[in-house]
């Protein structure tokens, strides 16, 4: 019973990532009515603050009836709710009253500092999002001071529509003049009204997503930037030359010198020093075994989630005037994924020698999940509190629950199952002795903060110009699209990340220091520390966002992003070193 009813509400998940996924057909017929729903409104510099439309004092219906959303548009924030705007396709309108309002001292007052905190409001025709900002403000330095509020009440729509389709709508209010709210008068009496426009265009339906990037209400500032990409290119070719040319040389040289026949080697003694005296400790198991394979299971997860969710961007699977339709993604490739972090823990951990295979399970499914709990509990109460719309309804928190308990965690189970069945011995190459050899004092520049700070600084120099344009489209308002480029930059990342690791577990080994299990890990996983630090730089110096909302917000998700590449990129450091270690005492000739 219990399992059918997780197939039942994966496939109810797989259906909204469907709908999500793909837009609307809609056609109209000449004179057919277009619904207009309103959205939500919040201040321009805080992308992630929004509140209800009809929060505000504006023209709303007596019963306000919402539109069904899926669960990537709840996660966006959306709250659509159908307008008094009559608007009918292809039917010119003038000057079509709205409503009348009579708004008292708070109401004005409600307003005014809606506007001078630049709010901004969203409409949604046919999932074409219209925006526009809700008055206007002047304010004058010079002397005599002025400071002059006005509000907008008077839009005009133009829609652009190719025979029974729209393709483009947007608002203006050119040659509108503002209704002044700085009089003092009470009740202050206004009258809302509307003008709709229509035009033809050659641009076809397919195409409309390219039209509503061109022309959009927020500023462009992304583009195809081919330095940041050459910078990075150029720094992997570096790496991997260092790694590929050198570091093999002094391999080759290495095992040239250890492998000299005893005969031939009276006059040097080779077992003195170097990585080969500490064969029989560098396969000694580390401290806190579960653990360890926790993170490399969460971290091979989020590399498939990472994976997936480019590939089908890549694809074309997500619409540009699509609301939430990553998230939606995001949440199904997550729950499906599961089953990969509990294979790669449970079957690293029954070859590394552990016992407790239920709590290493337990373990790995907390890994991840319980930060985000905690972070999203307090960023949604904050949400709550201050009645943002990015506050998540009560049966949306029951259903992504629900989904996580009767998918996700039970996928975890069974792929730890499948991965204890499936695991072999750890085969290592060389015999660990029952007494640890003594590891000699290392000098500061192999100490773990040093490798640390090196094996996250290169890699995070590899994306820092890259990580600018995500952040502006995570925390700001712009429509990432540029997928082929991110794709790109992923690889760089990874690769930076592997080759890196491998030299500083190369120089660490040199040492006669075995323990590079935990410090693999670390090395490369730091990486996240550094975007954590960007990410406050990015706040202070580069972003207007303000606010107890957005900054709650912003700083406990950056945390949670600074944590998954700590996942990701520790778990690709530690495969690469693994493998690294394993070649070069394969080929070494042993007493």
């Amino acid at each position: 019973m219990a399992s059918m009813t997780g197939i039942s509400l994966f496939c109810l998940l797989w259906l909204f990532a469907i709908m999500d996924c793909l837009a609307g057909d809609g056609r109209y017929k000449i004179g057919e009515q277009v619904m207009l729903y309103v959205n939500k409104v919040g201040p321009y510099h805080n992308p992630q603050e929004t509140y209800h439309y009809y929060q505000l004092p504006v023209c709303s219906p007596k019963e306000i009836r919402h539109k069904s959303l899926t669960l990537g548009e709840v996660l966006d924030g959306d709250r659509m709710a159908e307008s008094m705007y009559k608007i009918h396709f292809r039917q010119n309108m003038d000057n079509v009253p709205l409503c009348e309002l009579k708004l008292d001292a708070s109401q004005v007052q409600t307003l005014r500092q809606a506007i001078e905190e630049l709010y901004y409001f969203e409409f949604v025709l046919d999932e074409i999002p219209i925006r526009g900002f809700l008055g206007y403000m002047e304010e004058s330095g010079f002397l005599p001071h002025t400071h002059k509020v006005g509000l907008w009440t008077h839009l005009d729509f133009n829609v652009h529509y190719n025979d029974d389709r729209i393709i483009f709508a947007n608002v203006s209010v050119q040659d509108v003049k503002p209704f002044s709210l700085d009089d003092t008068r009470e009740p202050l009496s206004l009258t809302h009204t509307y003008s709709v426009r229509w035009f033809e265009t050659s641009v076809s339906y397919e195409r409309r997503g390219d039209r509503l990037r061109d022309s959009s209400f927020f500023p462009k500032t992304l583009e195809i930037h081919w330095l940041s990409i050459i910078n990075s290119l150029v720094l992997v070719f570096l790496l991997t030359g260092f790694v590929v040319i050198i570091l093999m040389r002094v391999l080759k040289s290495d095992l040239a010198r250890y492998n000299l026949d005893e005969d031939a080697s009276e006059d040097f003694d080779q077992g003195d020093n170097g990585w080969k005296i500490i064969h029989t400790d560098v396969f000694r198991f580390p401290p806190y075994k579960s653990l360890l394979c926790a993170v490399l299971g969460v971290g091979s997860q989020f590399l498939a989630l990472g994976t997936g969710i480019i590939v089908m961007a890549l694809l074309g699977m997500f619409n540009v005037h699509r609301h939430g339709a990553i998230n939606s993604a995001a949440i199904l490739l997550y729950a499906l994924t599961c089953c990969i972090s509990g294979y790669v823990s449970s079957n690293f951990y029954r070859k590394i020698g552990g016992e407790h295979w239920v709590w290493n399970i337990i373990l790995t499914t907390s890994l991840f999940s319980a930060p985000f709990f905690l972070t999203w509990s307090v960023v949604n109460s904050v949400h709550w509190a201050n009645g943002s719309t990015q506050a998540l309804p009560a049966t949306t928190i029951l259903l992504l629950l629900t989904v996580w308990l009767i998918v996700g965690f039970p996928l975890t189970v069974i792929g730890g199952i499948f991965g204890k069945n499936n695991s072999g011995s750890f085969d290592a190459p060389c015999r660990t002795k029952n007494i640890a050899r003594e590891i000699p004092r290392q000098p500061w520049y192999k100490s773990t903060l040093v490798h640390m700070t090196i094996g996250g600084f290169l890699p995070f120099s590899a994306i820092s110009v890259e990580l600018y344009y995500i952040f502006a489209t995570v925390w700001g308002r712009e429509q990432y699209t540029l997928y082929g480029i991110l794709f790109l930059v992923f690889a760089i990342l990874l690769s930076v990340g592997a080759c890196i690791s491998v030299a500083l577990t190369y120089f660490q080994l040199s040492g006669e220091d075995y323990r590079w299990w935990w410090r693999s890990v670390l090395s490369t996983g730091s990486t996240g520390a550094f975007i954590l630090l960007y990410s406050i730089f990015y706040y202070c110096r580069r972003s207007n966002m303000s606010g107890a909302v957005q900054t709650v917000e912003f700083f406990g998700y950056s945390f949670l992003t600074a944590y998954v590449f700590f996942l990701m990129l520790g778990t690709v450091s530690f495969a690469a070193s693994l493998k690294f270690i394993r070649y070069i005492y394969v080929n070494l000739k042993m007493d």
